[in-house]
């Protein structure tokens, strides 16, 4: 035996026969054999499938694709042994459905977008989660405050505190409403995280943790909190305070108290009026 029939018949001992065979026309494929695996893939390989790769049984006869007649498939051209539509000699998938003439891969099947996306009549719409309130330092609703705190620069304050800082030009005070049961007095931290609900920036007078403020709903109690220049408290009929309070104790405010912190800033705690209620909710 010649070379060349040697390798052809060895070929085809293989399974495959994607040769030409002398008694053909030249220009013609052979007739691939399918093989169809447990899961009913169709397969080239005689061994395992080459979709899912499942052993194919050895006791099945593999499927021959009927291979067209020389009149219906013109030289350099191959049939799709999918759909049978015609394709190039050299394509390696087919133009019509997508099959894989090098492996044998059969095409997916094409899945309707709107079938995934649409619920069915039975199916009930997904539950929504309850909107969450807006994040906030108060428990309470934003809008909800008895309490108000007035935040003065106070001049005589500032004279007995000698203070090397410039004061800033005393005006009108600003208004911030309590809606927490405990207020911190201090100054901005972010990178300690200090956020007091009585911001007294720019007076560096005023630690960042400065005194604490809690209540009960009719009292106010005020404790400073080991603050480097202290918490001081007097009436307002009082001359200006030159002892602080004692760290970490709670001491009661009465209804004319005034708090002294830092180099010029005061503080008087009071009922809030309906007009403040209105606009600074």
């Amino acid at each position: 035996m010649r070379t060349h029939d040697r390798y052809l018949g060895h070929d085809r001992y293989r399974g495959h026969d994607r040769y030409l065979s002398p008694a053909r026309p030249p220009g013609l494929w052979g007739a691939p054999m399918i093989a169809i695996c447990p899961a009913g893939h169709s397969s080239l390989a005689q061994d395992y499938c080459d979709v899912c790769g499942l052993p194919i049984d050895a006791a099945q006869a593999p499927t021959a694709v009927a291979s067209p007649t020389s009149s219906a498939t013109p030289s350099g051209r191959q049939s799709c042994p999918n759909c049978g539509a015609d394709n190039s000699v050299d394509a390696l998938f087919c133009e019509n459905c997508g099959y894989d003439f090098t492996t044998g891969t059969m095409p997916r099947p094409l899945v309707d977008a709107a079938s995934q996306t649409a619920p069915s009549p039975t199916q009930s719409p997904p539950a929504q989660a309850p909107a969450s309130p807006a994040a906030g330092n108060n428990a309470q609703p934003a809008s909800t405050f008895d309490w108000v705190a007035e935040v003065w620069i106070d001049p005589a304050w500032y004279e007995a505190q000698q203070s090397p800082d410039p004061m800033p030009s005393p005006g009108l005070p600003v208004v911030i409403p309590l809606r927490e049961k405990s207020i911190l007095i201090g100054r901005i931290s972010h990178s300690r995280n200090i956020h007091p609900q009585i911001d007294c920036e720019p007076d560096s007078g005023v630690s960042r943790r400065q005194t604490q403020l809690t209540t009960d709903g009719t009292r106010w109690r005020v404790e400073d909190l080991d603050s480097a220049n202290g918490t001081f408290v007097a009436a307002a009929t009082d001359p200006i305070p030159s002892n602080p309070i004692p760290v970490g104790v709670k001491q009661e405010l009465a209804a004319d108290d005034r708090i002294y912190v830092g180099a010029w800033t005061r503080i008087v705690i009071r009922r809030a009026t309906e007009d403040e209620q209105a606009t600074l909710s």
